[in-house]
């Protein structure tokens, strides 16, 4: 199983980034997948879940309203819509299984919100 992330960037204060991540080796359609995030100093976080069904969605309280997640099973691949972005949205962004699995991390991609 293998997890490649990009889409990120610098971007300013209010901007919006979308943030992909191609998954192979695995049947896509038939795990739910999540976003994570790792700031400097903090521990991995998780952002955003998506479920089997398209319509199962969940966010960390400081993403509602501002973030969607989203999948295309057809190009196996999994998505983070990131707008109204804040300082505080800076951190390395990872995407893996909603159950992560310890041997999946892929590099991530890096988002900075800085004016």
């Amino acid at each position: 199983v293998q997890f490649v992330e990009s889409g990120g960037g610098l971007v300013q204060p209010g901007g919006s980034l979308r943030l992909s991540c191609a998954a192979s080796g695995m049947i896509f359609s038939q795990y739910g997948m999540a976003w994570y995030r790792q700031a400097p100093g903090k521990q991995r976080e998780l952002v955003a879940g998506i479920g089997l069904d398209v319509s199962n969605t969940d966010y960390k309280d400081s993403a509602k309203g501002r973030f969607t997640i989203s999948r295309d099973n057809a190009k196996n691949t999994v998505f983070l819509q990131m707008n109204s972005l804040k300082p505080e949205d800076t951190a390395v962004y990872y995407c893996n299984f909603l159950v992560p699995r310890s041997n999946t991390w892929g590099q991530g991609t890096q988002v900075t919100v800085s004016s």
